[in-house]
């Protein structure tokens, strides 16, 4: 499929205009259309839940109360039927953590991984907004992190869009210094910034993940609801035009690929497969959403295919 580059952008820097337009965007994803996750899913027809219910209290049944809403526990204890009672959630803090880091400021394509980042970032800051939740961010360059606290209206948004544009230009300045090889810090400081109640999204490519990250991940599950969401480059599944012998380097080691052969692409499809279900199965351990992303084209042209 042949892509265009949106407004503004060049696929490697980030500016405040090609994120904004992402505003305008949002009523596609609103009830009663289409959940934006259920696209990157590829359910393109999946119906969208809604927003969901916050327990308040525990009473005596009463005649019409919902039988599935029953509490068995008080029942049982009390000898007496009682029923759960719910209220609409209406405001929840929604908080992205954002990677920049080095491995993010790569792209074979049509944009590095962090541009595609920041551009799912906006939309969903957009989409927090439009839904009447507070947004905040942890923006990780590997080398610092910064957090945003939960904001209502448009000054969320704004502000993550702005920070984002600014440390990327930083992150493509300071590319080759020596960083923090791990998510640690950024995971820190979502543990410190989240209430309890979060609907937290990261966006990354989780090169950086490590199994030691575990403990941090299952805090931070035990009291929010997590999604991932993996941002790739088709290089990185063995896809490539490219038939020659390339240098390439991960910043700890380099060495000679020959493209031309068979044996690398398959090598390095490989390699991806493994990382990938290894981020699926520490979703499926703790019940945490997978889900996956190229930086191969624009967000919105991806959503609509």
């Amino acid at each position: 499929m042949t892509y265009s580059l949106p407004a503004h952008a060049d696929g490697v820097h980030i500016t405040v205009e090609e994120l904004l337009p992402y505003r305008q965007h949002t009523s596609k994803w609103l009830p009663p259309a289409k959940s934006l996750w259920s696209q990157l899913l590829g359910q393109h027809q999946s119906r969208q839940l809604g927003r969901g219910m916050d327990f308040a209290e525990v009473r005596q049944y009463q005649p019409g109360d919902d039988i599935r809403a029953i509490d068995w526990r008080v029942t049982a204890r009390t000898g007496k039927p009682h029923t759960k009672l719910f209220t609409e959630e209406r405001e929840k803090p929604v908080i992205l953590y954002i990677d920049l880091s080095s491995s993010m400021q790569f792209g074979s394509t049509a944009m590095f991984k962090a541009v595609q980042a920041a551009h799912m970032a906006s939309l969903l800051s957009w989409l927090a907004i439009a839904e009447k939740d507070r947004i905040g961010a942890v923006i990780d360059t590997g080398s610092q992190v910064v957090e945003i606290k939960p904001t209502s209206r448009q000054k969320g948004p704004l502000q993550i869009i702005a920070q984002v544009a600014q440390l990327q230009e930083q992150a493509l300045t300071k590319a080759g210094e020596a960083a923090y090889d791990s998510m640690q810090q950024g995971m820190l400081a979502l543990n410190r910034l989240c209430p309890k109640g979060s609907d937290i999204v990261l966006i990354s490519d989780f090169v950086r993940y490590q199994d030691e990250l575990k403990p941090l991940f299952n805090q931070l599950h035990r009291r929010n609801r997590i999604r991932l969401i993996h941002i790739y480059d088709p290089l990185e599944q063995g896809q490539t035009l490219f038939r020659g012998t390339e240098l390439v380097s991960d910043q700890k080691q380099a060495r000679w690929l020959n493209f031309s052969l068979n044996s690398t692409r398959n090598g390095i499809k490989k390699a991806f497969e493994s990382h990938q279900e290894k981020l699926e199965l520490l979703c499926q351990s703790m019940k945490m959403e997978y889900h996956s992303l190229s930086s191969e084209g624009p967000l919105l042209q991806q959503l609509a295919g």
